[in-house]
């Protein structure tokens, strides 16, 4: 999963005065466009369970316009390190695109498509994965259940079957792989609080080897993610805390190595942690 900041809307409105005899003002009409962003420091930044930057702090940030008809496009991006830098990157810049719009009352459809870009990487690295989510409320609680599927595609292809293959430079150069994402996410208020309570469920199937740049969007192939967290909201600003883990042991990761672990001391980039977030919205 991408651990994401959400963005809250910002209605923007236009404003007219019609002159005559008497003149008189134009009420507000509300705008067609909506723009939404936000801005954030993360203690890790786990893509699906497994740290981007090397289990250091991220800074990151993203923005969105929205139409009222239920299009909208938007950026994000955030720092790499270790595992996540795809060939050299320091960089992940996400670029989305969207239809969304209430189907029933309370029930809500959202379809579109992601572009993952690491700019100044190496080649083959950037690739696309469209999705889908369904979200609701029941009861208290707001829902979210969301498939996403990459097709085949040389930046997912499983290039080298481990990371000693890596190394060596032996590979199937050219090799192209899909990847499945499946997730599930929740959150209550706790009424009278500040506070809502969060959490995810994520399940990978994809590249059970290395891609054209030693990485894989699919560590082990096959694999679970969750969290269990809390945001505490102040004004404009959230604070959050999340603990965070994947079914990924060094045992089924070992063939992996050295790439799938820090680069400062070769623990382990998917395993438990607690991350700490600050987020701003506008």
């Amino acid at each position: 999963m991408k651990i994401r900041l959400a963005a809250s809307l910002l209605g923007l409105a236009a404003s007219g005065l019609a002159f005559s005899a008497p003149a008189m003002a134009q009420e507000e009409a509300p705008s067609e466009i909506t723009v939404s962003g936000t801005v954030g420091l993360v203690s890790d930044y786990r893509f699906r369970g497994v740290s981007q930057t090397d289990k250091e702090m991220a800074v990151q940030g993203g923005i969105t316009v929205s139409h009222e008809s239920g299009i909208y496009v938007g950026t994000w991006a955030s720092n790499l390190a270790g595992w996540g830098t795809f060939g050299g990157s320091n960089m992940e810049l996400d670029l989305v695109a969207g239809y969304a719009a209430e189907v029933a009352s309370g029930l809500k459809v959202d379809v579109g498509l992601t572009w993952y870009m690491y700019p100044g990487g190496a080649s083959d690295t950037d690739f696309a994965e469209p999705y889908v989510k369904l979200s609701g409320t029941v009861g208290p609680a707001n829902l979210l259940v969301g498939a996403a599927y990459a097709p085949k595609q040389q930046a997912l292809g499983k290039v080298y079957a481990s990371g000693a293959d890596y190394a060596d430079g032996i590979g199937n150069f050219g090799a192209k792989t899909d990847n499945l994402y499946l997730w599930a996410d929740g959150n209550t208020a706790i009424p009278g609080t500040p506070l809502t309570l969060k959490a995810h469920l994520g399940y990978s199937n994809g590249n059970s080897g290395l891609g054209p740049n030693g990485t894989s969007v699919a560590p082990t192939g096959e694999y679970l993610d969750w969290m269990l967290g809390a945001d505490l909201a102040l004004g404009p600003v959230v604070l959050g805390v999340a603990y965070v883990d994947t079914d990924i042991s060094k045992s089924q990761s070992a063939y992996l190595q050295p790439n799938f672990s820090s680069t400062k001391n070769g623990s382990q980039i998917a395993g438990s942690t607690v991350l700490f977030s600050a987020s701003a919205s506008f």
